[in-house]
């Protein structure tokens, strides 16, 4: 494995080139850029879609630990189809048709700490094992995986010593996205199929340094799957302390102008849905945050109002810190952190948590090359696969 992360990547390129190029001119034109698989039908929707392009199984949650340390995780699964992706003028499909990636991160509220490792595969012989079955719900890559289990999502990660093991379970009714609850959600271009659990009981066991820990908490599991090109965006996950919960997300381009009929669902405490249009509510950057490690500014803090549930909040980062570099995955630099939520619904004091995702404000990905892609964060692929 070793070897194969230090030459591997340049000898699958020049074994696969001539079928890679044939793949690509032969497949492109045939891989449907507006997903029309149909409506959500589970459990089905949960197992691999080989005919979408862009997959992922995703999952951020809150927790607690027995001993009072407060901490949120993101554990996320991606397949890509790279029959229209290209690096430069280099078809992506040379490299490998799909790509896998996962991300993993911590954010360690009470030690103000953030930490995230991500890996990637091309699905060769001797690269990171991974498997997404098609007739079940079990994902893996490398020693990071998510299976059902009797109703219940058993998650397992590492990062850099820690060991991290939780098991979900659904305290509310699955929630189709998109059009008035039928699960499609219209992008800028094309279309996917979107649904999530809103609110998962969470409970694991946590280890680090070699002391194991018991936590308890909240989750939020989305699953998403299509063909369509969003640009850059600004995703919320709310979690109310009266057990109701608040998607949103908004959609722009890259001169900042916001596109699309971007939309929401706000979910009662009982499950009940009401769908929300991007004109339904408002979001208002309170502050920035600019990365040192990366140069890139970010909105920092956020003012919601959605009148039409009548709620007037505040949302702010439990890190300022909470940035993944992952452009040896999925080639982005982007934002993703837990949150604190206070304000007023209904007339009422209200607080809870969420999770706030911010893609786009970094644009080094549309001059990445393939060198960059390959071998950026050697140090970090190769600690990934001595403990392999």
């Amino acid at each position: 494995m070793i070897i194969n992360e230090l030459i591997g990547p340049i000898g699958n390129f020049a074994e696969s080139s001539l079928k890679g190029i044939a793949d690509y001119f032969n497949t492109a034109p045939e891989l449907r850029k507006h997903f029309d698989g149909g409506p959500v039908t589970l459990p089905d929707a949960f197992f691999a879609q080989p005919e979408a392009q862009t997959e992922w199984w995703y999952y951020t949650g809150h927790c607690k630990t027995a001993g009072g340390r407060r901490f949120g995780f993101e554990l996320v699964f991606f397949k890509r189809r790279t029959d229209l992706d290209k690096l430069g003028a280099v078809p992506m499909s040379l490299l490998a048709n799909p790509i896998y990636a996962a991300h993993f991160a911590i954010s360690d509220v009470s030690r103000g700490i953030f930490r995230y490792d991500h890996i990637r595969s091309f699905g060769s012989a001797l690269d990171i094992p991974v498997a997404m079955s098609e007739r079940s719900f079990d994902v893996q890559m490398g020693d990071w995986s998510v299976r059902e289990v009797g109703g219940k999502h058993v998650l397992h990660a590492t990062l850099d010593g820690i060991v991290f093991d939780v098991i979900l379970e659904p305290s509310k009714p699955l929630v189709l996205n998109g059009d008035d609850g039928n699960g499609i959600s219209r992008k800028m271009s094309g279309v996917s199929r979107h649904f999530s659990y809103t609110r998962m009981d969470a409970v694991g066991t946590i280890t680090a340094m070699g002391e194991t820990e018991k936590f308890a908490g909240t989750a939020w599991m989305d699953r998403e799957y299509g063909a369509w090109d969003q640009g850059n965006w600004d995703w919320f996950s709310i979690q109310f302390d009266d057990r109701t919960e608040l998607m949103i997300y908004q959609f722009s381009s890259g001169e900042g102008k916001m596109n699309g009929d971007s939309t929401g669902t706000y979910v009662d405490a009982e499950g009940n849905c009401t769908y929300l249009k991007r004109s339904d509510f408002q979001i208002e950057a309170k502050g920035q945050w600019k990365s040192q490690a990366t140069g890139v500014e970010y909105p920092s803090g956020w003012r919601v109002r959605v009148p039409r549930i009548d709620t007037d909040i505040d949302i702010k980062p439990l890190l300022k810190d909470q940035e993944l570099d992952t452009r040896g995955t999925t080639m982005v630099i982007y934002w993703e952190g837990a949150c604190s939520v206070a304000g007023q619904k209904a007339g009422l004091d209200i607080a809870g948590k969420a999770y706030v995702e911010l893609v786009g404000y970094d644009r080094t990905h549309e001059e990445l090359d393939v060198m960059t892609f390959l071998f950026k964060d050697p140090v970090r692929r190769l600690s990934r696969l001595f403990q392999l």
